[in-house]
């Protein structure tokens, strides 16, 4: 009764119940004691409320009176601790248990994948003898989340020389590989495959291919996947809005940001972000602002440190030098050396040399063995005609005070 409670709870979705069910009923006032199927849906109602400490209370619970240890509930285990970043515990499951599946590999292997540490990963799955789609996608998820493209990229290829056939989840795995790379004929495939199997139904392979596109400076093939494309989420309307942006064309993000509007889609930062962005290109200072102020007030979305970010951009860009210092000093957290950095670039546009020196104080403590930025402070000294001010920059790899 107390198991088909508890998945009852997991298949509806009520996760806190299941544990409270569990907690308080079974192990407080023993009414039942829970069975080896009873363990396998708590740890993943402890994963699913983030809970670390009941997670392991329940284990406790499983060590010291539960039945005997089974590898379905191991592997639940294994994903539990994974979940909550806790590979020491984890690797401790693995390496303590008598059987091991396919499952007991991949939940380990993408455990450490997601987490980046991919040396970890790299070795188990060197070990792992029945290599799956899972296993495989895992790392090449892996090294894409950690910026090795190459790896990405290599790894791809040499799961499909093991016989093992790409599935939608890993072409979306490797797609960012490309897009940064520029691996245009690598994504060209990637799409011609994904149509060949029916993978251009899902929306994510979609999303991944006019992030491809976009990025390997085809925007033309992006705008027509994008316009082809049923079922567009928020991911997709923003992947679009950011492709326009990364080609300059801030009325091909607006517009497409009106469509999104009507479509009476929610945006989410990213999609803010990509919207800064195509303002800052071409100094819409003002549309900017607009969309800066929407986001809070009409969405309640908090701006964080990038948007902040890519606001003072767009009106340092614009000549708007002077504001875009006082909102630094209103922010809610700490500029940073790409906001200081972006105002020290206008400066010399400006031939602003009171900001200058602020934000080179705050590049000095951010990035002191960055170079490039007491080479810019010191051609606004010149541009400024202040020569002795330049030579002192340049001799000493400081300003003079």
């Amino acid at each position: 009764m107390v198991t088909k409670m508890v998945d009852l709870c997991d298949k509806i979705g009520d996760m806190e119940y299941a544990t409270r069910l569990f907690n308080q009923e079974l192990v407080r006032k023993s009414i039942e004691f829970p069975d080896r199927f009873t363990f396998p849906f708590m740890f993943k109602s402890c994963a699913s409320i983030g809970s670390c400490y009941l997670g392991k209370q329940v284990h406790g619970h499983l060590c010291k009176f539960g039945p005997r240890f089974n590898v379905v509930t191991e592997n639940a285990l294994i994903v539990m601790y994974m979940k909550f970043d806790d590979f020491v515990d984890a690797h401790k499951v693995f390496d303590e248990m008598s059987e091991r599946d396919v499952i007991s590999w991949n939940s380990l292997i993408s455990g450490y994948a997601r987490l980046g540490k991919m040396k970890k990963a790299k070795g188990l799955f060197g070990l792992m003898l029945d290599k799956t789609i899972v296993s495989w996608t895992a790392m090449i998820s892996g090294y894409t989340g950690i910026g090795c493209y190459v790896e990405a990229m290599e790894l791809f290829r040499e799961m499909q020389l093991d016989g093992i056939e790409p599935d939608e989840i890993s072409l979306v795995s490797v797609l960012p590989s490309c897009a940064h790379l520029g691996s245009l004929e690598l994504g060209k495939w990637i799409h011609m495959y994904a149509e060949r199997k029916g993978f251009m139904k899902q929306t994510g392979v979609c999303n991944a291919l006019i992030e491809m596109y976009s990025k390997c400076g085809v925007i033309s093939q992006a705008i027509e996947l994008f316009n082809h494309m049923k079922g567009k989420d928020v991911i997709t309307w923003s992947t679009m809005i950011s492709g326009y942006a990364h080609h300059g064309n801030a009325h091909g993000a607006i517009e497409t940001f009106s469509e999104m509007q009507r479509a009476k889609m929610k945006p989410n930062g990213i999609t803010f972000l990509g919207l800064l962005s195509a303002c800052s290109h071409v100094g819409l200072w003002e549309q900017g602002l607009k969309y800066f102020d929407m986001m809070r007030q009409d969405y309640q979305i908090e701006p964080k440190i990038e948007h902040y970010g890519s606001l003072i951009d767009v009106l340092a860009r614009a000549g708007k030098l002077e504001r875009a210092f006082e909102i630094t000093k209103t922010m809610p957290m700490k500029p940073d050396s790409k906001i200081w950095g972006s105002l020290l670039s206008s400066c010399r546009t400006r031939g602003n040399l009171d900001v200058a020196l602020v934000a080179m104080d705050h590049l000095v403590d951010l990035e002191p063995d960055d170079m490039g930025n007491y080479v810019l402070l010191s051609n606004i000294y010149a541009d400024l005609g202040k020569w002795e001010d330049e030579t002192k920059v340049n001799l000493f790899g400081q300003r003079s005070v």
